[in-house]
């Protein structure tokens, strides 16, 4: 494998901002140093003047092809890893579902049979528990042991994926002995059933109702069950896209008590609203995903607990479903709509734009995108940083450039994109992963199966 130099560009991790050249080989970093004050050799050399060296981002939350209310996610394990390249981020964990009455490692198989050989960045998997019993609980040791350390529970959707109190406890009891981390979609599924059934029987049926029914409280008492479940048994937890402030008042709290902790937010809760889901014509179906879109004013409560920590990762929760001939299972009907939006191949990009803004600092942005997920689900320090040793997973970003995020120009294999027009400062230029070359100038020139999967080790949680 050839050497590569990058030279002349600002790197940027979660601890530092410097000056410095970067040596590759192997497919790992080898050296950083000074600009000149080195005489390394290389067969590509890469000029990164007024650019910046960042990591690859690591997306820890994404549902590629996932089945879904009678359709399914729009993206291929091909397609979504090629558009996450594009937008910088060359790691992401997707989501395996275990199947109704099935085990856990049939599901495993199921989604490890759909990355196999197509992916164009490395991956790895959580896995959802759909069914909680003796037999998945000893499975869970098992998965442990094979390099997937984090399990998904919901206290939404019965009859899909919903997990009764009794269940989660269960799961945590287990989590707090073999490391894992135990990840929880935290919203009362039965109470929104009821309001759901009594908004449909008054005759509201658009897409803003989508937002109304699933109530911010819920989210909020659900997030403070699993919490308090999660203290019983003596395990951390994670609370996935966390969107209202009533939430993350309570993972504040929890935290100020000194329990471990954590949570995830999106960018579609960060730079979108209930005003867009109350869009005419329909055109709001395109923004139903659950937990569901805020009042704006929920979004300087989110950027607040990502500056001082008590949001730690920003995740997209990529489960794209197309306008024409998928959201549109819902008109009529907004429970119908198949719940999921696009966003693995903009989250670098508005998150740097959150940078331009004010809202969080350049090492932050490295930090939320990049290094915490990697600590979070134990792939640090292989992905998530620049370090001798590390993966080679590298992007070259210009933090001048100006585009305009449109569905015309996007790698995401769905006919919309919810930031549709919106200008962005910065942009992808160069994407190394592990060394080779996936994006080169704003030329894709990867291939499909250069993703490797990656097993991976308990997560050290950072704060």
């Amino acid at each position: 494998m050839t050497r590569t130099l990058i030279t002349g560009g600002l790197v940027i991790t979660a601890s530092d901002e410097l000056h410095a050249d970067v040596l590759v080989e192997g497919g790992r970093v080898v050296a950083l140093a000074s600009h000149g004050s080195h005489d390394w050799q290389a067969g590509h050399v890469i000029d990164a003047a007024q650019k910046y060296v960042i990591p690859g981002g690591v997306d820890a939350h994404t549902h590629m092809e996932m089945p879904f209310g009678g359709t399914q996610a729009s993206d291929t394990f091909e397609t979504g890893t090629l558009a996450a390249a594009w937008g910088g981020t060359t790691t992401l964990v997707d989501f395996a579902i275990q199947p109704k009455g099935g085990s856990l490692q049939e599901g495993l198989d199921t989604w490890h049979a759909k990355a196999d050989g197509v992916c164009a960045i490395d991956y790895a998997f959580h896995m959802i528990m759909s069914d909680v019993n003796a037999s998945s609980l000893r499975e869970m040791d098992r998965l442990v042991e094979s390099g997937v350390s984090s399990f998904k529970l919901f206290t939404a959707y019965p009859g899909v994926f919903l997990s009764d109190d009794g269940q989660i406890l269960r799961a945590m009891q287990r989590a707090a002995d073999n490391g894992a981390l135990v990840m929880t979609h935290a919203e009362n599924g039965l109470a929104i059933d009821v309001l759901v059934e009594q908004a449909l029987a008054r005759g509201e049926r658009d897409p803003r109702h989508h937002g109304e029914v699933r109530k911010a409280l819920l989210e909020a008492e659900a997030t403070h069950r699993v919490i308090r479940l999660a203290q019983v048994a003596g395990a951390p937890v994670y609370v996935v896209h966390v969107s209202a402030r009533e939430a993350v008042a309570e993972l504040m709290r929890a935290r100020d008590e000194g329990l471990p902790v954590f949570g995830e937010t999106c960018p579609q809760y960060l730079f979108l609203s209930t005003d867009n889901l109350a869009e005419p014509d329909f055109e709001g179906a395109k923004y139903v995903c659950s937990t569901p879109l805020r009042p704006a004013e929920h979004q300087e409560t989110l950027w607040r607990a990502l500056r001082t920590n008590d949001l730690q990762v920003v995740s997209t929760d990529h489960c794209p479903f197309c306008f024409k001939g998928q959201k549109e299972l819902g008109r009529g009907d907004f429970s119908k709509i198949p719940n999921g939006m696009p966003g693995v191949e903009n989250r670098m990009d508005l998150l740097h734009q959150a940078v331009v803004d004010g809202h969080i600092d350049r090492r932050r942005w490295i930090e939320i995108a990049c290094t915490a997920p990697a600590r979070m689900f134990g792939l640090h320090p292989k992905k998530g940083t620049i370090a001798p040793g590390s993966d080679a997973d590298l992007v070259i970003y210009d933090p001048h450039a100006e585009q305009t995020l449109s569905a015309r120009t996007h790698h995401m294999n769905v006919d919309y994109s919810p930031y549709e027009g919106r200008r962005v400062t910065g942009r992808v230029e160069t994407v190394l992963s592990r060394g080779v070359p996936v994006i080169e100038n704003r030329r894709h020139t990867g291939r499909a199966g250069h993703g490797d999967y990656v097993p991976r080790g308990l997560g050290h949680y950072a704060g």
